[in-house]
């Protein structure tokens, strides 16, 4: 058959379900079946998973006779997704497609849920189509025979590859991608993508050297989601304003909107607020028991199944969530999205307004509901940056050396590999591709010895060399490495478990270690009381509801991106013109009038610093509008540089507008500004001297260690402490920094803190806008409504919530008054 047949059975297919196939779809097909590769770039809900998985049948039916064997045909397609959640539905479409054209496959699904029994059945019977996570797969190649799995193999897609650029797990994508070219001849390679801001980086990071190919293109479908944004207002704005608390106090208001909806999704940005609002909703509509739910990634996966098939079957109508439906399942009931506080990103706000009208050439709706009055700015700059489609770029990892080592020890469990093969498979990803001979050397090197300083000790030399080759020949050793695969490390958790059996779920150990036995805390929507912690486990039983503690997640608060930042400058600016149109900026205009009469509001051309005294002392207010993670770093840097002309010493307190410099005596300001205080001059050597990198490092250096199995996080059921993790992962940072300063690994934790927490880049550019901006420097005499959220910031660690509140509304009548 020709490809104009081939795809004309395709279009046939769409037709007898009454659909029409997209233009991107058909050029998808066509571009696949003349062996290109690329990238599929179109909106959710648009048809996605068919514009690769049909040319793919298409292809088998074009290269494969009916008169030939229908089964038992070797492994023809990997389709890689990032979450757990999208394997059923991807697997449900696609069968259907091979049922329909008459393709007797197994489309199996392969993930860290599959059990043992179905594994082992793959392994006898190899699935013709395998849906499975980076993870998965580097566990394929950890098998002596991975070769032989993969001989037959055609295509592999990396579904949603905008969440894994940007991360360990998308360099896992890379690695694993530069062994199947080699053992499977003209691969193709496709990406499946919602735009990104750095969509041809996206392809190249995917592609690696490939990319440089003539037979690569980027197909996009042409198609805009229509995304309607509604802001839930308050009746009164807050003229001081603090993070947190309104979005609760709008209950009322988002009531109704679960109420006229058949099924509404109700995101939150954190855990601890998805248990929040669940108690709340109920605690105010009792009779939504039993039609409620919540879903986050902590909460048992069995309960998570659940409450994704009841959303679908529509036995729902409201769910609760994180992050964890961003992507996931086709929600076609779902009619209603509500947003609690700033999404704080262009791309996740859209992903989210996506989940409803979740089909071709539906609008998506999405409430958006503040959790504090100038949070309605960013509503308005949301508004405007899906219209002008402002969105994010993903930086893509490079020179992720734990992941490297990873990876050799993944393939010396595997069968082994020679250096001189791999090295340039390894050269061919992005994330490799400057690798020198020495560094190579280096990664050998630590992988079979441990490396210079570990050489002494057994339990480093992992990997061993056997006639050039590299292997791992002792079974505990593979054992080990195969239990500690994997990029996504975080805190270590511990399970939640009824005393008469059954698991509800994971927290944080730092959270259970603050409790004793006979506290209550609510966790996935139960009142529980703890009985006992056994090994790595909180026991736990059922109680009457009271009030108890609500867990928190470290890590929770995500900043605010940069293209959002810069929406948010714009909207500030056009605040109190003529040109406001938004609703939002009409709403919080009696704030903005308040933080003009008491300061200045910053137009696009001006950066606002504000000086205050009070009995605290004296307050330096700065508004760069950056990201809180930007203005850690820059609030670090101008304290240092402050001190250079004067010594003294500052707290620091920062959210995602601003942040406070508090000192007890004056600070020389004016001097500071002449001096060039936001200079990029020295800005590296500065930050350094300015900020304790080195215990930023021992942080990062943690995730480091495990990912390159210097630390082992235990056997199943015998999880080691976070604790133990801690000190042996400082133990060998210190170590490392004393002997060892040239070490990769400690050397790629600075550099990680650098562009990811501290955000170095991002801080050069947005130095570089305030040295081309008018300085406009206030001297309030009272706290304006920009500064208040930050001295919240400041102050909130020090009271527990109701106590934070009630001094918080004594402040804000002091200054409402005065």
């Amino acid at each position: 058959m020709t490809n104009t047949e081939l795809i004309a059975i395709g279009s046939k297919w769409f037709e007898e379900r009454g659909w029409s196939p997209f233009k991107f779809q058909k050029d998808t097909w066509k571009a696949y079946l003349n062996n290109q590769c690329g990238l599929v770039n179109a909106p959710t809900g648009s048809g996605k998973t068919y514009s690769l998985a049909i040319p793919i049948l298409l292809e088998f039916l074009r290269n494969t006779s009916f008169l030939e064997k229908k089964k038992g045909n070797g492994l023809q397609a990997i389709w890689i997704t990032p979450i757990r959640a999208l394997t059923k539905e991807i697997q449900q479409a696609t069968q259907k497609a091979c049922h329909d054209l008459g393709i007797d496959w197994n489309v199996a699904i392969r993930t860290g849920d599959t059990p043992t029994s179905e594994r082992t059945q793959q392994k006898k019977q190899v699935p013709e189509f395998l849906i499975t996570t980076p993870e998965s797969m580097h566990l394929l190649l950890a098998q002596k025979d991975h070769p032989n799995i993969f001989k037959d193999l055609k295509a592999v897609v990396a579904d949603e590859w905008h969440e894994l650029l940007g991360t360990k797990r998308g360099v896992q994508v890379e690695l694993a991608l530069s062994r199947l070219k080699t053992l499977c001849s003209n691969l193709k390679v496709w990406g499946i993508s919602a735009t990104v801001g750095n969509m041809d980086e996206a392809l190249q990071v995917l592609l690696g050297s490939d990319y440089n190919s003539q037979n690569v293109c980027i197909i996009r479908s042409g198609i805009k989601k229509k995304i309607e944004v509604v802001s839930v207002m308050p009746d009164v704005i807050e003229k001081f304003p603090w993070g947190g608390h309104l979005g609760i106090k709008l209950l009322e208001k988002v009531i109704p909107i679960i109420h006229k909806s058949k099924s509404t999704l109700i995101f939150t940005n954190t855990r601890s607020q998805c248990e929040i609002w669940y108690q709340r909703i109920l605690e105010a509509e009792p009779e939504l028991a039993g039609v409620l739910a919540m879903h986050h990634g902590s909460i048992n996966k069995d309960l998570r199944d659940w409450v994704e098939m009841a959303l679908h079957s529509e036995k729902l109508k409201a769910v609760v969530c994180t992050s964890s439906l961003d992507l996931g399942v086709d929600f076609r009931p779902v009619e209603t999205i509500i947003q609690i506080g700033g999404a704080k990103g262009v791309s996740r706000f859209m992903q989210r307004a996506g989940r409803s009208g979740h089909q071709p050439g539906a609008k998506s709706k999405i409430y958006f509901v503040p959790t504090h009055s100038l949070e309605l700015i960013e509503a308005a700059a949301l508004r405007h940056a899906i219209k002008v489609e402002n969105l994010e770029d993903r930086i893509p990892f490079i020179r992720s050396f734990d992941v490297l080592i990873q990876y050799l020890v993944t393939l010396a469990v595997g069968g082994g590999f020679k250096s001189e093969q791999i090295l340039p498979e390894i050269r061919s990803t992005f994330c490799y591709a400057s690798i020198s001979d020495d560094e190579w050397y280096w990664v050998l090197n630590f992988i079979t010895s441990g490396g210079n300083v570990l050489e002494a000790y057994d339990e480093f030399k992992k990997v061993e060399i056997e006639k050039g080759i590299y292997k791992v020949t002792d079974r505990r050793t593979a054992m080990r490495h195969r239990l500690s695969m994997g990029t996504i490390v975080g805190d270590v958790m511990m399970e939640v478990k009824y005393l008469s059996g059954g698991r509800i779920g994971s927290i944080e150990e730092w959270f259970i270690a603050s409790m004793q036995p006979g506290d209550v805390f609510w966790f996935a929507g139960r009142c529980l009381e703890l009985y006992q912690v056994k090994s790595m486990s909180a026991i736990v039983k059922k109680t009457k509801p009271r009030k108890g503690k609500i867990p928190s997640w470290q890590g929770g608060k995500m900043p605010l991106s940069s293209e959002l930042a810069e929406e948010l400058r714009l909207k500030l600016s056009e605040s109190l013109s003529d040109k406001a149109k938004d609703v939002e900026l009409k709403k919080v205009r009696p704030l903005l009038e308040m933080q003009k009469e008491r300061s200045h509001v910053p137009m696009e051309d001006e950066f606002l610093i504000e000086y205050i005294t009070t009995k605290e002392g004296h307050h330096l207010f700065v508004y760069p509008f950056e990201g809180r993670n930007v203005h850690e770093g820059m609030a670090a840097l101008l304290g240092y540089r402050i001190s250079e002309i004067k010594a003294m010493s500052f707290s620091i307190a920062m959210n995602d507008y601003g942040f406070e410099l508090l000192a007890d005596e004056e600070i020389p300001i004016e001097e500071v500004l002449e001096l060039d205080a936001f200079s990029l001059d020295n800005l590296l050597l500065d930050i350094q001297a300015s900020i304790n990198t080195n215990e930023m490092g021992r942080r990062r250096f943690r995730d480091i260690a495990t990912i390159a199995g210097l630390v082992f996080r235990g056997f199943p059921g015998k999880a080691i402490t976070g604790r133990h993790l801690q000190s042996s992962s400082q133990l060998f940072y210190d170590v490392y920094l004393e002997y060892e300063p040239d070490n990769l690994l400690f050397k790629q934790a600075m550099e990680e803190v650098l562009e990811f927490q501290l955000q170095e880049t991002r801080m050069r550019k947005a130095l570089d806008r305030i040295n081309h901006q008018k300085i406009v420097l206030k001297y309030p005499e009272k706290p304006t409504p920009f500064a208040f959220p930050i001295m919240v910031e400041r102050i909130r660690e020090k009271f527990s919530y109701e106590k934070l509140e009630d001094r918080i509304k004594r402040m804000t009548l002091k200054l409402e008054k005065s």
